[in-house]
Formats: structure tokens, C-alpha cells, sequence
């Protein structure tokens, strides 16, 4: 987990999202990781599922930048889902 944390592999894409009407840029696996674990799990409820998989798949990342594209993917499944993108 603390690897995920502190990873800086670049995601596949770059992610622009407004929480809470403050504009959050997500570039890395760490940055990505930081917010899917910082919001409240309350309101990744709906979603946990897809919560649940991105997590692994940036954990994933964390250990093997190859699989960044898959991380990045569940990503924009769940921040589509969320309504985020």
C-alpha cells in the first residue's frame, strides 16, 4: 500500500476533476491513490466495486509501471460512474 502511496509512475492519462468546486489534477499513480483513499469511503459506497478495482489495479501500477494503462482505465470507469469526469 505505502508503495502506491508514494509512486510517481504517470497514469496513462491526465485526469482533471472539480471535488467539491476545487479543480484536482491527477497525473500519477500516487496522486491517484491519495484521492481514491482520502474521500470519505461513505461516499465510495455506490461505487465500491469499481473503487474496490482501481485500488488493486494502481497498487498493481505501484509495483509494475506497464500495467499504468489497466490502472488508468479503472480510473475513468470509476470517475465516469462517479460523475467526476
Amino acid at each position: 500500500m505505502s508503495e502506491a502511496l508514494h509512486s510517481q509512475t504517470p497514469l496513462g492519462a491526465l485526469f482533471k476533476i472539480k471535488l467539491n468546486g476545487e479543480p484536482v489534477t491527477i497525473a500519477t499513480v500516487g496522486q491517484a491513490y491519495r484521492f481514491l483513499n482520502c474521500v470519505s469511503p461513505v461516499e465510495w459506497m455506490e461505487f465500491r466495486s469499481l473503487h474496490s478495482d482501481a485500488r488493486v489495479a494502481l497498487e498493481a501500477a505501484a509495483g509494475n509501471a506497464m500495467l499504468n494503462i489497466q490502472a488508468t482505465a479503472a480510473l475513468r470507469v470509476l470517475f465516469a460512474r462517479a460523475k467526476l469526469l
